[in-house]
């Protein structure tokens, strides 16, 4: 499996988000083809894992990343971040080369 870490911003807000919703909630994270760069990152809650995918836990929280993503996020940290332009999860992904403005696409 490759080295893919949940920050512990991620992993409250996760947390938050289950406590919220009275059930376990999952964050997905998956690249797929597309963007301005090339690559985008696609974001989803969701309350289970498929087969194949990788789980990130942390403190608690679940990230899960598919087979085919995972080799593309291979370093990265999933990271929450709050600014005052709103709050979002975020990819530091050390295998990105160029990123667009939006910060949801990139290139390798």
């Amino acid at each position: 499996m490759t080295q893919i870490t949940l920050s512990g911003a991620a992993a409250r807000h996760i947390n938050h988000l289950s406590s919220e919703a009275g059930h376990p909630i999952m964050l997905r994270v998956a690249v797929d083809a597309g963007g301005c760069s090339g690559f985008q990152y696609n974001l989803d809650l969701v309350d289970a894992a498929e087969d194949g995918d990788a789980v990130i836990e942390y403190q608690g929280a679940k990230a899960l990343v598919d087979e085919i993503s995972a080799p593309l996020l291979s370093g990265s940290i999933i990271d929450y971040v709050e600014e005052l332009v709103g709050a979002q999860f975020k990819i530091l992904n050390p295998n990105a080369k160029s990123s667009c403005g939006c910060g949801v696409s990139f290139s390798i």
